[in-house]
């Protein structure tokens, strides 16, 4: 899978992973999944999106995700992200609500967060692939252990970083973040199913800015621009 693009600055941390038996093993299945016919989102070159877009030294503040958007046009490589004129997913519609009563920050008309990526907020999904039409359809093929290493490659950073963790199964994955350098904040998923348990009024923007400007770091400005194209 090495000749998939990925972020320079992340090459040398993770060839250990491009290199692996598993690496390989996840690059045969997509390659079966589509002689099959399937449609995989998203497309081969923003597998790595994340990655491309925050470069590991510029990493501020970590969002953690399950799978892609599994429905036509929606998934490009950023969690809770969907592109230019795609509908905004229910989940990010409650992340733009907390944002708004957190930070005064009216909502975006858009769901695409590529503003934040560029600012050093590496927007993670545990797996990277999905068949169309088919949720968590790709979990269990490899993907979790390489994001566990990215993971760990930005916990080993000297630089603080903020993780927000939203809902369990994010809250498990980053299980092993060390907290005496790094603020983790954890809360109820924005998903309509639980962000009433917690998750609206836990304020993650703000508290992630207070970290990273006590620690020297620039904030992050979470407003979204309205031109996006």
């Amino acid at each position: 899978m090495t000749e998939v693009k990925i972020g320079e600055t992340w090459k040398a941390p993770l060839s250990a992973e491009f290199t692996s038996p598993y690496m390989g093993a996840l690059k045969t299945f997509l390659v079966e999944q589509k002689a099959q016919g399937r449609r995989v989102f998203p497309k081969g070159s923003e597998y790595f999106r994340a990655l491309d877009l925050t470069p590991l030294d510029d990493v501020r503040v970590v969002i953690l995700g399950q799978d892609p958007y599994h429905g036509e046009g929606q998934a490009h490589g950023l969690c809770f992200s969907v592109r230019p004129g795609v509908r905004i997913p229910p989940s990010l519609v409650n992340i733009y609500k907390e944002l708004q009563d957190d930070l005064g920050i009216p909502p975006a008309r858009h769901g695409f967060l590529e503003h934040w990526a560029r600012q050093g907020v590496l927007l993670l999904n545990s797996v990277l692939t999905v068949e169309m039409g088919r949720a968590a359809s790709h979990q269990g093929q490899g993907w979790e252990r390489f994001t566990d290493a990215v993971i760990r490659v930005v916990n080993e950073q000297e630089k603080p970083v903020v993780f927000i963790l939203w809902g369990s199964y994010a809250q498990r994955k980053a299980a092993f973040v060390d907290r005496a350098r790094h603020l983790v904040l954890r809360s109820p998923h924005p998903s309509p199913l639980s962000a009433h348990n917690g998750f609206f009024g836990s304020r993650p923007f703000s508290k992630a800015n207070d970290f990273l400007k006590k620690h020297g770091r620039e904030p992050v400005d979470w407003r979204l621009p309205d031109d996006v194209a």
